[in-house]
């Protein structure tokens, strides 16, 4: 009698036969000695099995060998996913990542599985079910993500002008007058503004208390590529005479000249501002960013990073909630590595040199 291999194979927690014809023997103890040398070189579960005259494999392996009977790759081939052809799944991923709903006349502000199945259906005709979109999406290596906000009025060729242009200048007069760049924003805080995630049961959400009376506090703050860094904390409405002492404490603390970055507030372009940096235009001198371009301010970040931190204290009343902030920013001022590491973002990278 003709007997066979059959192989169970272990993998990824799915047991997995196959028959292996590549060593056909002619007796059983012919094949119980091969199974005892296989079995004792691998972990692999071996035994035998005749082989019936009339079966597929019997006929395959007679015909064209043991090849013939060796694994292949199941499923289908890479790229072919369902109903969709490679080239529509292809145009419908470019229309995804390049475009939003809207722009495609869809009756949708983000792309969900729903906007996606809609876009299929009136492209191609193809009706698919929410759980097969999924699947199109995590093949197609896109991910649920938190959209980032661009206002209708920002302007992409200064921005553009900004980078290639505006601020490389700025750059080369720095090091030839041997000035120091900063780059400064303000931020306000909320006793109310809960942030971060916490686990807990499925529909029950944790309870986070806060205070019942709301209050809160502003900072303003300035650092550079290097990590250096100031800042202000205060009450009330950020105006130019506040600027103005921002100012005036930041020149104070730097051996060279300022150059310092910021937005287009109205405090930064007060007639009282700009007739104090007429007066010490040999200390420091201000230039303005792209507007609605917070993206390219890397004070932004650490914005972001003092919210995260003193929303993790819960302070109950406005003082308890300066001196937090206080205490956070005098930790990140010795830490210049960490304020560095904010200019490798990629959005502010450019600032980075």
């Amino acid at each position: 009698m003709r007997l066979g291999l059959v192989v169970m194979r272990e993998k990824a927690g799915w047991r997995l036969w196959q028959v292996w014809l590549e060593k056909v023997c002619n007796s059983r103890d012919e094949a119980e000695e091969l199974i005892s040398d296989e079995a004792g070189a691998s972990s692999t579960h071996l035994w035998c099995e005749p082989l019936v005259g009339g079966g597929k494999w019997t006929k395959l392996h007679r015909s064209n060998g043991a090849q013939a009977l060796a694994p292949k790759r199941r499923g289908r081939r890479a790229g072919e996913a369902g109903k969709l052809s490679i080239k529509q799944a292809q145009r419908i991923r470019a229309l995804v990542v390049g475009k939003m709903p809207e722009q495609l006349k869809l009756p949708f502000y983000l792309w969900t599985r729903a906007a996606v199945q809609l876009l299929i259906k009136r492209e191609y005709g193809v009706r698919l079910s929410l759980t097969a979109v999924g699947g199109y999406l995590k093949r197609w290596g896109l991910t649920i993500q938190r959209p980032v906000k661009r206002a209708y009025e920002r302007n992409e060729e200064a921005i553009a002008r900004w980078l290639d242009e505006v601020y490389p200048r700025i750059g080369s007069r720095a090091k030839r007058e041997k000035a120091l760049i900063y780059w400064a924003d303000e931020t306000g805080l909320r006793s109310d503004d809960v942030r971060g995630r916490s686990f807990a049961p499925v529909g029950q959400p944790a309870v986070v208390q806060v205070p019942g009376k709301r209050f809160g506090c502003n900072v303003i703050s300035a650092l550079t590529n290097k990590g250096e860094m100031s800042f202000m904390v205060f009450e009330g409405r950020f105006q130019a005479e506040r600027f103005i002492s921002f100012c005036e404490r930041l020149i104070k603390q730097s051996r060279r000249k300022v150059f310092l970055i910021v937005d287009g507030h109205p405090a930064h372009r007060a007639k009282l501002v700009k007739h104090w940096l007429e007066e010490n235009a040999e200390r420091i001198e201000l230039f303005f960013l792209p507007g609605y371009a917070p993206d390219l301010n890397p004070d932004e970040l650490l914005n972001g990073d003092i919210k995260r931190a003193v929303g993790q204290v819960r302070p109950r009343d406005r003082d308890a909630l300066k001196a937090a902030t206080r205490k956070w920013l005098h930790r990140r001022q010795k830490q210049p590595a960490i304020l560095a590491n904010f200019f490798n973002e990629p959005h502010v990278s450019y600032a980075a040199a």
